[in-house]
């Protein structure tokens, strides 16, 4: 990777972003685009994460990154104070002092063709893709191919209990893992994807007559009673590593368009750490 002809500034980046997931198309209560940095300075390294947190930003300033593309807005709910005090000011402050850049694509690029399911679909050799939910009609987002989420055929049918164990293998690693709901015998063709929190769009992997619907962070009760109303099976991934995956197309659209240099984070940030199964009557330890 290298940076070819003028030094790219965080201007051209943010152009360049905004071109690809207009800030138009994020939901109303997103907050993306731009936080801070100055946009005449250099961007000749970019660092893409999923969360801007202090372990990313640590391993961002270690790698010499000038500008952080996060896909988590740092500042979602308005504050009335980035003091050092808090959590959120410290890193604000930390980059400020380093002289780096932040900008966030959150909804925006979940929406966009391709986006952050293309990527999460593509994992798994998804073909025939089409969005799981549609923007309202007229809106800035609506267009041919946008949506969140991807509904796709797996290239070979597989029981829900082989495509649980296909997941957790084709998706970055987490102690979360990827747990299963509905009969592990069910054969599955057809699946939905969608990056992040899906369990509002249970209704609409039913509606589509998909087999199964892979997300993030299902809850007890509305899972439960997506089930026992017939519809398709479940498997939820850590949220983290359901994102992951299009940090890898957003460093490669940014070496292609800009010729900066990227770095792609794969520190977990996924909050949970331990993962234990209850053991078999016949295990002395529990299962991993």
């Amino acid at each position: 990777m290298s940076t070819t002809g003028s030094s790219p500034t965080v201007a051209d980046v943010v152009a360049a972003l905004d071109r690809r997931y207009p800030p138009a198309w994020a939901e109303e209560w997103d907050r993306v685009g731009l936080v801070l940095g100055e946009p005449t300075n250099p961007a000749r390294r970019i660092a893409c994460v999923v969360d801007v947190v202090p372990e990313t930003v640590d391993e961002a300033l270690a790698a010499g990154a000038e500008m952080i593309v996060a896909h988590h807005p740092l500042l979602l709910r308005g504050v009335s104070s980035v003091a050092a005090t808090t959590y959120k000011g410290r890193i604000v402050h930390r980059l400020i002092k380093s002289d780096v850049a932040l900008y966030v694509a959150h909804t925006n690029a979940d929406v966009a063709d391709p986006g952050v399911s293309d990527a999460l679909a593509a994992r798994f050799g998804l073909t025939g893709l089409r969005p799981l939910h549609r923007p309202r009609p007229g809106s800035p987002a609506d267009g041919p191919g946008r949506g969140i989420g991807r509904i796709g055929e797996l290239p070979a049918p597989m029981t829900l209990a082989e495509l649980a164990r296909h997941a957790a293998a084709v998706l970055p690693a987490t102690a979360w893992g990827v747990r299963a709901a509905g009969d592990p015998g069910r054969m599955v063709r057809t699946l939905a994807v969608s990056g992040g929190s899906g369990d509002s769009f249970l209704a609409e992997a039913t509606a589509a007559g998909v087999d199964a619907f892979l997300t993030a962070d299902l809850r007890h009760h509305p899972a439960g009673e997506h089930l026992a109303a017939g519809g398709p099976a479940l498997l939820d991934a850590a949220h983290w590593a359901t994102e992951r995956p299009w940090l890898d197309d957003l460093a490669a659209h940014l070496r292609d368009e800009l010729g900066v240099e990227t770095v792609v984070s794969d520190l977990d940030t996924d909050p949970w750490t331990v993962h234990a199964a209850a053991p078999r009557p016949d295990d002395k330890e529990p299962r991993p």
